[in-house]
């Protein structure tokens, strides 16, 4: 099909605005999936994207739309994530297309992540489609919705198309729309072949599988191709569309989005975000990718059975292919031996992906406390990045310790408004400016440290809001903030999968709630244990492991009481000698049990 009669675009919103929903009717209106194999949210292919209902990876599929024109279209779509955490995704998505079909949820309105996709789509220059969806609900506003559209995105209200993904109402006015609106590919007349790689997959079988979109010349089987990026060559065993399984064509051509199958075996030899060539006629210009990500949130990852550490690295490795925010380096641990340290853009990104390799690799992981990286400035100018808190220096060589900040958009309703300042106030956050968004949401512009944001203020915006409440933020500049190294010591011995960087503020709460837990999950010793939360050498928490106890006047029958104290102080000495000679072992399941509950 010639490519002007080719459209790419994507589908943006909100977390939960009905994407995947409006994707189901769009592949039976156009019968690209048979009725009879159908399933609801059909492009969701992961049991985890299932049961949590969000999309994690962003889906390709290609449909044949016979328009009203005359001509037969071929439109590639693209399902993207919500949530903030996979905005990479979004991002990769729209480099590979023309336009993008904009949804708002006609209850709930303009929401945090709405704002942040429209404004992704206008940074690379798409034609965005606004899309009021779910109109069929008794709680639609749609009046609020139009008048949001023009006031926080500039978008007319005229150009807004109703619809209900679940309904299916109005699905041939968005398709009409996306013929009509949508631009034709772009930089098809450039004299080379080239394609850009928005995402890849690896197979035991077949190696790597690039998902490309082609955006000049014809790639097909039997050619070799070249990675501009590290000049790898390689065979093109197969190129196909995904129809939405993948299906195997001649030849991918100028607009095209499908897979290619070569013989690249090393999952880390093609990275996303790369541009593929002939190598018989190669570009020189490669294509300008989406920006580089770079993760925010960092922690440990630890087998729980030691022999599993090569199943571990086969499994990040393989991760890491098609998720290019993740990266992961070996590390090693007193208390839990080899594992990796591993970097996330957020904490539900961290979560996806210990569930995934979980259940995708078989592997039984642990993980550390997380936290982010830091700027130390040294005495004499020097600044190292820390990521991990065995790796802060001497606290007399350190000048002083930058943090991360965030800038964060939270849209509320007006009556949770004193809650949510508390909340922000909590984790020394501060309110920048408020916007009134209508007679009933605010938008409060905050800047908070990433460090208090990780464990659980989307929880808490959640719960005080009732719901309503959303969040969407982006890395602001590191500010100098008073922290500090708290170590956990138990028997006087640091171990280092406890240590963290807190505020000095805050370290001495949190250190007593971590040595009573151990505390209570230690089993009882010989002699008495102390666990300790220190601050260089001051000791700030303490709580002691029960000590098992033996009656040793037990065969004391009466008699005198010295003869009782002379056994007791015996025992009192032994104690005392175990305890300069004794060594404590904390089970592995007892680290396990403290990072868990963290």
């Amino acid at each position: 099909m010639p490519a002007q009669y080719t459209r790419n675009f994507c589908i943006i919103a909100h977390v939960d605005h009905g994407k995947t929903t409006l994707s189901d009717r769009l592949l039976e209106y156009t019968n690209t999936v048979a009725h009879r194999v159908m399933t609801e949210q059909h492009l969701d292919s992961m049991d985890l994207e299932k049961e949590r209902g969000i999309t994690i990876k962003s889906h390709p599929v290609t449909m044949t739309y016979p328009a009203k024109d005359g001509h037969n279209y071929k439109l590639n779509l693209m399902d993207t994530p919500g949530h903030v955490d996979f905005s990479y995704e979004v991002s990769r998505s729209l480099a590979a297309c023309e336009g993008a079909v904009l949804l708002i949820d006609a209850a709930q309105g303009v929401e945090a992540q709405t704002v942040a996709n429209a404004h992704l789509a206008f940074a690379q220059k798409l034609k965005v489609i606004p899309v009021i969806n779910k109109i069929d609900l008794p709680s639609a506003n749609l009046e609020l919705c139009l008048k949001q559209l023009e006031d926080i995105l500039a978008i007319s209200a005229e150009e807004a198309i109703l619809a209900s993904g679940k309904a299916g109402i109005g699905i041939v006015e968005i398709l009409e729309a996306v013929v009509q609106r949508v631009p034709p590919p772009r930089w098809t007349e450039y004299p080379q072949t080239r394609a850009l790689v928005f995402d890849s997959l690896y197979d035991a079988y077949r190696g790597v599988i690039s998902y490309v979109r082609v955006f000049s010349g014809v790639i097909k089987a039997g050619e070799f191709m070249l990675l501009l990026s590290n000049g790898v060559k390689s065979e093109v065993k197969e190129v196909g569309v995904f129809m939405p399984k993948m299906t195997k064509i001649g030849a991918l051509g100028a607009g095209d989005v499908g897979y290619i199958v070569s013989n690249i075996k090393d999952p880390s030899e093609i990275k996303t975000g790369d541009t593929i060539t002939l190598s018989a006629k190669p570009a020189t210009q490669m294509l300008p990718g989406y920006k580089e990500v770079r993760p925010m949130v960092f922690c440990g990852l630890y087998p729980v059975d030691t022999s599993d550490y090569e199943k571990l690295k086969a499994a990040v490795g393989r991760l890491r292919l098609n998720d290019s925010a993740f990266v992961y380096s070996s590390e090693s641990s007193v208390a839990l031996g080899f594992g990796f340290r591993c970097g996330f853009l957020g904490l539900l990104h961290m979560e996806i992906i210990q569930e995934r390799i979980r259940r995708e690799h078989d592997v039984d992981i642990i993980s550390t406390y997380p936290s982010v990286v830091y700027h130390v400035v040294k005495h004499g100018g020097e600044m190292i990045e820390v990521d991990n808190p065995v790796n802060l220096p001497d606290p007399g060589t350190i000048l002083e310790i930058r943090e991360p900040t965030i800038k964060a958009a939270i849209h509320i309703p007006n009556d949770s408004m004193g809650d949510i300042l508390a909340l922000v106030m909590e984790k020394r956050g501060v309110l920048d400016h408020t916007d009134t968004l209508d007679a009933t949401r605010v938008m409060l512009t905050c800047i908070l440290p990433l460090n208090e944001i990780l464990v659980d203020f989307n929880d808490r915006l959640k719960s005080v809001t009732h719901g309503y409440g959303s969040m969407d933020y982006e890395l602001g500049e590191y500010r100098t903030s008073d922290l500090v190294k708290m170590e956990i010591l138990v028997n006087g011995d640091p171990v280092d999968a406890f240590a963290s960087i807190v505020h000095r503020e805050k370290a001495e709460g949190k250190g007593r709630e971590l040595c009573e837990k151990l505390a209570e999950i230690i089993p009882p010793q010989m002699f008495k244990v102390a666990i300790q939360a220190a601050i260089g050498g001051k000791i700030i928490a303490r709580d002691n492991v029960k000590e098992m106890r033996k009656d040793v006047t037990a065969k004391c029958y009466g008699g005198d009481i010295s003869r009782k104290r002379k056994l007791l102080d015996k025992q009192k000495e032994g104690k005392k000698k175990m305890k300069q000679f004794g060594r404590v072992s904390i089970p592995s399941d007892a680290f396990i049990r403290v990072l868990k509950t963290n």
